[in-house]
């Protein structure tokens, strides 16, 4: 925690140096505010224009089209995990169990595995294996760094919120961990953790988190988003949000570490041990997610 205060009180320079950065980056996404609703290209687009002698360049890495089709879904995605099929809870990722849907709709499908457990999990805790289901990752690192000082992640979701189920779009480190930042995570339930992770190794870690309650987070899209804006060679701000509200804002070291960008739906775990009479075990839970968007800016 000290580390945040001083750098919430740090020199007038840095807090112009934010400002100015923050109404470039105003600028530049003006441009892509219909994205949604235009008929755009899967390709990278970058777009430029002069703001006071400096010129700014929005270059946008996926621009909610990917899930249209195979073709562009394996321009971007890679399928599992970076690191594979398992991970901290008792479901094993299978490519069957992720599935292009109409409409530019990615489902991911979690099925209990009816008591045959499949040995267990590579991954700590190494936990027993029970459920099928489904991860990708994006091809490509998320860093901000001094050539690329502001991004923005975000997606549309229909979520399981049934006791048991573990969905998460996050990003996590790609040369060590933490760091983390989960922009979507349920744990059993309604309620949205919107985490982020520091700290100098995996066994010394800070967590913060806001906790949202979204009752109808399994019938009904809602937007997650995180923005990242460098403050420094260290330090960077992440504010996280759902459907435009802001939620969290936070100054963490993320500054030139690479992230992955991962869609999973791992079960039990931190989301509860279930029984017989679980639902997750008498119906398949769904994971639903569209319109996923990746773009930063840089000054040239």
């Amino acid at each position: 925690m000290a580390r945040e205060e001083d750098v919430m009180s740090s020199s007038l320079f840095i807090q112009k140096k934010m400002i100015y950065i923050k109404c470039l980056v105003v600028l530049s996404l003006a441009l892509y505010a219909n994205r949604h609703h235009q008929n755009v290209s899967n390709k990278k687009t970058e777009v430029s224009f002069s703001v006071k002698n400096d010129s700014i360049k929005a270059v946008v890495f996926l621009d909610s089209t990917s899930f249209e089709n195979e073709e562009k879904f394996k321009a971007h995605w890679n399928m599992f995990y970076p690191w594979g099929t398992d991970h901290n809870g008792t479901a094993r990722m299978y490519p069957k169990n992720v599935n292009l849907e109409n409409d530019g709709v990615l489902q991911i499908t979690a099925q209990w595995l009816n008591g045959n457990e499949e040995g267990k999990s590579t991954a700590d805790p190494h936990l027993p294996i029970r459920f099928h289901s489904g991860a990708i990752h994006y091809k490509k690192h998320i860093t901000v760094s001094e050539e690329l000082p502001y991004w923005e992640i975000s997606g549309d979701f229909k979520a399981p919120i049934a006791f048991g189920s573990w969905p998460a779009f996050w990003i996590t480190g790609a040369d060590s961990w933490p760091p983390e930042i989960d922009m979507l995570e349920f744990k059993g339930n309604d309620v949205c953790w919107q985490n982020t992770v520091t700290g100098k190794d995996w066994k010394n870690t800070i967590w913060t988190t806001e906790k949202t309650a979204v009752a109808d987070a399994d019938t009904t899209w809602h937007n997650y988003k995180v923005t990242l804006t460098r403050i420094d060679q260290t330090n960077t701000q992440v504010k996280m949000y759902i459907d435009g509200q802001l939620k969290s804002d936070e100054i963490k070291d993320f500054t030139n570490k690479p992230f992955w960008l991962i869609i999973n739906m791992q079960m039990e775990g931190a989301s509860g041990t279930t029984n017989t009479n679980s639902k997750v075990r008498s119906a398949p839970q769904y994971f639903s997610a569209r319109n996923i968007y990746v773009a930063a800016t840089t000054l040239l």
